[in-house]
């Protein structure tokens, strides 16, 4: 048997072969710290597992430094109710009653955009393993999506895919897609984004965690065979150093398998049950490389694994492969020696292959075995926690002052001026319906969806017997973000706050995905840090902490970065689904009031209007007071007292009200006159901290916010008029209700339905 000794000896003798980490991602001087860490010259085997590790996707390296804000901005009260918080595969919340919440949101951007029907159905894949991993039964999914401009020829490529391969993952799992967003601006053509969320339910005693414990303890891998498709950096890998021959095909992009992963699904959950799991991490970027290291160095020893035993379905794959392979529906557990065969037992019944590859050992190295060679021989924790961090370079980009110049935009003032707006604006691909998605997606299988069609945030329930439930919802404006990264993060955390909000739910968790270009660039730092330190300063005001995220660096196409892009997702709790509240007109008797809550500005910078008036993008964001926030959360939780409600945001009152009159096929007539002095702001002003309010039951709307510090305001009523009727001063416009759903509904199967069919499903 060669041993670990020859293996070092052969690479002794051949100092002058050059070991190809740069193209493995790997800087000069990391190369060097690997050969400090180890005393000697990477196996070929090392190279690649510190290489994915150590990379920007796992190790966070850009971005650590500033993370750290996060926890230090969370007090001990926030962070009461987090089960399992920053660091771990997503974070945990307790809802009561003994149950508990897991969320998370990640990125899959790259694979999206080089094949997007597979890259999105694996970010599917990948977000809802990540929620197993806790212990959790996943119960629904998101999408974040933003694409270039709706009209590009690329768009029409990428668009229908990711939403293909969204829909054909997650509705095969059978898991409701409760919401999301799809947003086009030219700055994504030629990098996409697609960002997976995914919610899961669990008992509070029935958590589980990625470590590896136990002296003894078996390491089982078990799920799909492992093959060389999503192995990262595919040229090296294929090449003459790591075996002499022919170059390999390696697909770049994982292939996902829905069905797989739904008996994945039912085998974990049994397994938990049965009590014969003592830790458990999922497979997803790094593959094993991740899920050794990672479990070994969170435990309390080490770890030898034996590659011989991995079931493969390709030949002769190479320990490399095999370790950097992120072939999808794969997980890793720590099983006690006693449980073993109860384990293969239960996977044998869900008919998913599963293997014993290694064990829990002394000492705190990973020696990982391959054809009778130690392939690699490493501390764990070097692997999987002790990456480079860097203190970038970041400053202030010196173009920020002069984009943060207000140039002024357009404000129509006749009445059919204002007619021709309203109906530019809904029919955009900014605000148009998003039907033509949406109902790609099964959005109330497994029957406790309460809300999710056309919602402001998706309402769950999650306790059968005491209605007990969830709100979630996800929100960005990279436009806003970047005109001042700091604002713009706040005003994501409050538009995610809100949407929960106006459903009559409780935030209490944020978790985030944070989408931005290289960060070797110090304008992109800046950004990012602005970023990060407006989100935490947000959560802390608002009192409720981040209990995960990601990062995704290098968005950008050449040179030229993506909009600064984050994320923000909100859990909030019901007490009682069945009291939320909806944004649907017309589901009581008679007709409904209509009042604003919140003040309007004239506020235009960043603005929907801006975009696509032709204004360009300059000025500042809309001011935000997370207090008002606050105040208006309050207010929704009296649910009894409105009969609909829909928060206001991008478009800003005109095209909210014009959303709720079209689903509902309810007429409105409004008077603006106390809203602004000015009718064109007072229908499109995207000021933030307000909401709509339908109610039967004007003064008590109007009492409890006097109560609370709240401007409230009567701006109309529904009617059967048939038409859609806005007034101010000596303005009146009247739009057919049929135009107006028209014009919102046609835009998006106009712009993509011919691509359905052609690009969507990949053979």
């Amino acid at each position: 048997m060669t041993t670990f000794n020859d293996t070092v000896e052969a690479a002794i003798a051949n100092p002058d072969l050059e070991q190809p980490y740069a193209s493995l991602g790997l800087k000069d001087d990391e190369y060097a710290r690997i050969k400090e860490i180890l005393g000697r010259r990477p196996t070929d085997a090392e190279l690649a597992m510190y290489s994915v590790m150590w990379s920007e996707h796992c190790s966070y390296k850009s971005s650590k430094v500033h993370l750290r804000y996060f926890g230090e901005t969370t007090t001990e009260e926030m962070g009461s109710k987090i089960l399992a918080g920053i660091g771990e595969n997503a974070g945990v919340v307790d809802i009561g009653d003994g149950n508990a919440v897991t969320f998370r949101v990640e990125s899959h951007n790259h694979p999206s955009y080089v094949e997007p029907h597979q890259g999105a159905a694996t970010g599917i894949g990948g977000i809802v393993r990540d929620i197993m991993a806790m212990g959790a039964r996943p119960i629904a999914v998101m999408d974040q999506l933003r694409f270039g401009a709706a009209d590009a020829a690329d768009t029409s490529r990428v668009l229908p895919g990711v939403v293909s391969g969204i829909s054909h993952y997650g509705n095969c799992l059978g898991l409701p897609n409760i919401g999301g967003e799809t947003i086009f601006d030219e700055s994504y053509a030629g990098n996409p984004l697609v960002n997976a969320l995914c919610v899961g339910t669990l008992k509070v005693e029935d958590l589980k965690l990625a470590f590896a414990s136990g002296l003894g303890n078996k390491v089982m891998l078990f799920g799909s065979r492992t093959g060389l498709d999503g192995i990262g950096g595919v040229s090296v890998l294929a090449s003459d150093t790591f075996e002499e021959g022919a170059e390999r095909k390696l697909p770049a992009v994982q292939v996902g398998d829905p069905f797989a992963e739904k008996v994945l699904i039912e085998c974990c959950l049994d397994l938990y049950k049965a009590g014969v799991v003592v830790g458990i991490q999922d497979l997803g970027g790094a593959g094993l490389s991740c899920a050794t290291s990672e479990l070994a160095a969170a435990g309390d020893g080490g770890m030898e694994i034996n590659l011989d035993n991995v079931p493969l379905r390709a030949e002769n794959m190479r320990a490399a492969e095999i370790l950097c392979s992120e072939s999808q529906e794969r997980m890793c557990a720590i099983v006690r020696p006693e449980d073993v065969e109860r384990f293969k037992e239960i996977c044998a019944h869900w008919d998913v292959p599963c293997a014993e590859i290694g064990e829990v050992t002394n000492g705190k190295h990973l020696i990982i075995r391959h054809r009778g060679e130690v392939v690699v021989d490493a501390p764990a924790h070097t692997i999987a926690h002790e990456g480079p961090v860097y203190n970038r370079p970041f400053a202030r980009p010196t173009w920020q002052d002069e984009l943060q110049v207000f140039t002024g935009v357009e404000k129509p003032a006749t009445a059919e001026g204002i007619k021709d707006a309203l109906l530019k604006m809904i029919s955009s691909p900014a605000l148009c319906s998003r039907a033509f998605i949406t109902e790609q997606y099964d959005r109330y299988v497994r029957g406790n969806t309460v809300q999710a069609k056309n919602a402001d945030a998706g309402v769950l329930r999650i306790d059968e017997t005491t209605n007990r439930g969830v709100s979630v919802s996800a929100d960005a404006s990279g436009r806003y973000t970047k005109l001042d990264p700091n604002t713009g993060a706040r005003l994501a955390l409050a538009e995610a706050y809100r949407n929960v909000a106006v459903t009559g739910a409780r935030p209490v968790a944020v978790t985030n995905c944070l989408n931005y270009g290289s960060p070797e660039n110090p304008d992109v730092m800046w950004q990012f840090r602005e970023s990060v330190h407006g989100l935490a300063d947000g959560c802390k005001e608002l009192g409720i902490p981040v209990s995960g995220g990601n990062v995704s660096f290098y968005n950008q196409t050449g040179d030229e970065p993506i909009l600064p892009t984050p994320v923000v997702g909100v859990l909030g709790v019901h007490d009682d689904v069945t009291k939320s509240i909806g944004n649907k007109l017309g589901t009581v008797d008679g007709a409904e009031e209509l009042y604003v809550l919140g003040e309007t500005f004239d506020e235009f910078g960043g603005s929907i209007w801006q975009q696509i008036s032709g204004a360009g993008l300059n000025g500042m964001p809309p001011a935000i007071d997370l207090a008002n926030e606050e105040k208006l959360m309050e207010f929704f939780q009296a649910p009894e007292l409105v009969t609909a409600a829909h928060d206001l945001s991008e478009g800003g009152l005109g095209a909210a009200v014009a959303e709720m009159a079209i689903q509902a096929g309810t007429c409105v007539q409004l008077d603006l006159d106390s809203v602004h002095e000015d009718a064109f702001t007072a229908l499109f002003s995207e000021s933030a901290s307000r909401a709509i309010v339908a109610t039967q039951n004007g003064v008590a709307v109007q009492q409890r916010a006097a109560e609370l510090g709240i401007a409230c305001v009567k701006i109309g009523v529904t009617c059967d008029c048939g038409d859609f009727v806005i007034r101010h001063g000596d303005l009146e416009i009247a739009v057919p209700l049929a135009e107006l759903s028209d014009a919102w509904t046609n835009t998006l199967p106009e712009l993509f339905g011919h691509a359905v069919g052609a690009n969507s499903v990949v053979e």
